[in-house]
């Protein structure tokens, strides 16, 4: 997977960015069981910069965000997937429980997050607006949650 990237060559890619006066967007989640939600809000992040980094969490994250079943798809078919999305130019796996520290390291120009979000409740919001980016909310409005697929599969309804 050659957009799969460490976290320093994550670092060489947004410097490289800069350097050729592009801009970067960064998106984040779990993307664990992805659906059309997931690929409209990938479109959406890439249309906000000339370059869209996905950070993907990590298995361990997910299971600490979401509970011991999860995730349901292992986080190297995560990637897969998410590489092969021609919206996505680059992916870096993370293990923290959110990105914070990525764009206090990375400071992508914009910081997109879906829908179920809005510009105001965006949890790093402050990291990205003190160094000068910006946040941007992408995606369908309809909304798309894996939780409840997940929900429904299990006989939840």
């Amino acid at each position: 997977m050659e957009k799969l990237l460490t976290l320093e060559k994550a670092l060489e890619m947004a410097e490289a960015t800069r350097l050729a006066n592009k801009s970067l967007a960064l998106a984040n989640g779990a993307f664990d069981l992805l659906h059309v939600g997931h690929v409209r809000y990938l479109q959406g992040a890439k249309q906000e910069a000339d370059v869209l980094l996905v950070a993907l969490n990590s298995d361990a994250s997910v299971r600490a965000l979401k509970g011991p079943p999860r995730p349901i798809v292992p986080q190297e078919e995560r990637a897969e997937l998410l590489c092969a999305l021609s919206c996505v130019d680059w992916v870096l796996l993370f293990d923290a429980l959110d990105v914070r520290h990525l764009i206090r390291t990375l400071k992508p120009d914009v910081h997109v997050k879906g829908r179920d979000y809005s510009p105001d409740s965006i949890p790093e919001r402050a990291e990205t607006q003190a160094y000068g980016g910006r946040v941007a909310i992408a995606g369908d409005e309809k909304r798309h949650s894996t939780t409840e697929v997940v929900h429904k599969l299990l006989g939840g309804g």
